[in-house]
């Protein structure tokens, strides 16, 4: 069986890549601190806990394991806290990603898939997003991602590395067999906070703004199915092993919906009232972000399966239903 490094495989997304990594037929070996992540979601292959900037781990790693290639999703991601504590995201983020890179230039290893994010367009010049939009990033969570990449393109000329870029929009939802799902400490994203709410495990939600340049005042945000966006790092691994390529590919539906749409849609589907305060508008935030994702569905052939927004609040209700843990 093929090994595959998954850095932050005990997260969100990487959980749902390595379940889909295991269903390709490899082997998925998790390293993760667990600060974010939980041990009860590495259910596919061997957890290393451990900083994945920790080269001495790193090696011992590569030695116990026949690693072919790595998916590298470690990285802090809260945007507002990123504003806050810049320097501790530059050195997790960028720093033990360098690290990272001496050891699989050391062990030659030759393909490395990169989760990165939209937010390193910053405020949309146009709409859809593609991926020659300038890079204009407003915050240091996507700066950070931006510095790696630009790091990336120098490391492939220079030592042959192969690398695909994925370039996240909003990941929501939760494996539809219900075995892993989304939970974070303190949780920040839309709709599990919405689900939340309306299962009165909190007492409301607050909306961060009515008056952004949109229909109905409030942001408008593409949501990608994590099961969509695991399988896409399968398909973008594979596609280097054979094509002997790199890829830089937004992963997204090209539809957008507002946070007040999303609302609706759960008040009508569960037909129950969330309840809802307003709260101040955070600077900089993007009153749209949808992707143009031609590029992924011309090169790999991937298409969302998952990510209409029924489906993706349907699977993600399920497991807030069904657990409070992982």
């Amino acid at each position: 069986m093929k090994h595959v490094l998954v850095t932050g495989g005990a997260g969100y997304i990487g959980s749902h890549i390595c379940k889909s990594l295991f269903q390709k037929g490899y082997n998925p070996v998790t390293i993760d601190n667990l600060s974010l992540g939980h041990k009860q979601a590495v259910k596919w292959g061997p957890l290393i806990q451990g900083n994945c900037g920790d080269k001495a781990l790193l090696l011992k790693l590569f030695d116990d394991y026949p690693i072919l290639g790595v998916i590298h999703l470690a990285a802090l991601s809260n945007i507002r806290e990123s504003h806050r504590i810049p320097l501790q995201y530059y050195q997790n983020n960028v720093g033990a990603t360098l690290n990272l890179l001496e050891v699989l230039k050391e062990r030659r290893i030759s393909y490395f898939v990169f989760s990165s994010t939209c937010s390193i367009y910053g405020m949309p010049k146009k709409v859809p997003i593609d991926e020659t939009h300038p890079k204009c990033s407003i915050n240091t969570y996507g700066e950070s991602k931006w510095m790696v990449e630009r790091v990336l393109q120098t490391v492939s000329k220079s030592h042959g590395l192969k690398t695909a870029t994925l370039r996240y929009f909003n990941a929501a939802g939760a494996d539809p067999d219900g075995e892993i799902g989304e939970s974070h400490h303190p949780e920040t994203h839309l709709i599990p906070l919405l689900i939340q709410t309306a299962m009165s495990k909190r007492p409301h939600f607050t909306l961060f703004g009515e008056d952004h340049e949109t229909e109905d005042g409030t942001p408008v945000r593409d949501f990608i199915h994590v099961t969509d966006l695991a399988n896409a790092h399968v398909q973008a691994l594979e596609y280097m092993i054979t094509q002997e390529q790199n890829l830089t590919l937004n992963l997204g539906t090209g539809k957008g919906y507002s946070v007040r749409e999303v609302i609706d849609t759960i008040e009508k589907g569960w037909d129950l009232k969330i309840p809802i305060v307003s709260g101040e508008r955070f600077p900089g935030d993007p009153p749209i972000l949808i992707a143009n994702a031609e590029k992924a569905q011309d090169i790999l052939g991937w298409f969302p399966q998952y990510s209409d927004i029924q489906t993706i609040i349907e699977t993600a209700w399920d497991w807030e239903s069904a657990t409070a843990i992982v």
